[in-house]
């Protein structure tokens, strides 16, 4: 049987299972790589969430015009 090494260790201090958990949550999520990579398609109904912005101009009638389809 063999021991293998940690993937790290605390070297100062007195960490709580919490902080631990924490700790290891952080590099994992660091790990994995991202759901919304660049090269993933987006749905239509995705899309349809996210705020037009881009072709607005601020001034009179814009509020209105942001919640029209375009």
């Amino acid at each position: 049987m063999s021991v293998e090494e940690p993937l790290f260790r605390v070297v100062r201090g007195v960490p709580t299972a919490e902080e631990l958990a924490a700790l290891v949550g952080a590099i994992v999520s660091r790990s994995r790589p991202v759901a919304g990579s660049a090269s993933a398609p987006v749905s239509a109904w995705a899309r349809s969430a996210r705020p037009a912005g881009a072709g607005l101009a601020p001034g009179s009638g814009a509020w209105r015009a942001s919640g029209l389809p375009r």
